[in-house]
């Protein structure tokens, strides 16, 4: 075979095989922020649950919104919406952890939101807040790698 050839096959052989791993956490059924309303946070600054009478789904997770308006403002960007690091608790990822959450232990910082695991554990994730979102930015890729799917 010749170089070309050989080289083709190669590309082909590995755009097939690399898939990005993700890291998600959701319910049993599937639902992210456990069925928590995400565009809430921003628009309402409050955590909100979300209704099964709007709902849509992004890579294998369940989002509920309370209103046809926030799912509408989520279908249109959701990035913009999505909980850092997977929905896990920002403070456990800073440890190098995947921690579940309370959807009601929030904050919104330079327009991302960020779940934890306890009111308490905001307070102590907010005792260092660049320092600990530094160590969890750090901290995500592998956590990914190693638990991802």
């Amino acid at each position: 075979m010749n170089k070309l050839l050989l080289a083709a096959l190669a590309c082909v052989f590995l755009s097939g095989s690399i898939e990005a791993k993700e890291l998600l956490n959701t319910t049993w059924t599937g639902a992210a922020v456990k069925g928590y309303d995400p565009v809430a946070y921003f628009t309402d600054n409050k955590a909100v649950e979300g209704s099964s009478d709007f709902k849509s789904e992004l890579n294998g997770a369940a989002y509920y919104f309370a209103s046809k308006e926030h799912k509408e403002l989520f279908d249109a960007d959701p990035a913009k919406y999505l909980p850092q690091f997977g929905g896990y608790c920002a403070y456990g990822v800073s440890i190098n952890k995947a921690v579940n959450i309370d959807p009601t232990a929030f904050q919104v910082i330079d327009g991302k939101l960020y779940l934890q695991y306890s009111k308490d554990i905001l307070a102590k994730f907010n005792q260092d807040q660049a320092g600990n979102l530094q160590k969890a930015q750090s901290n995500w890729p592998a956590l990914v790698e190693s638990q991802g799917k």
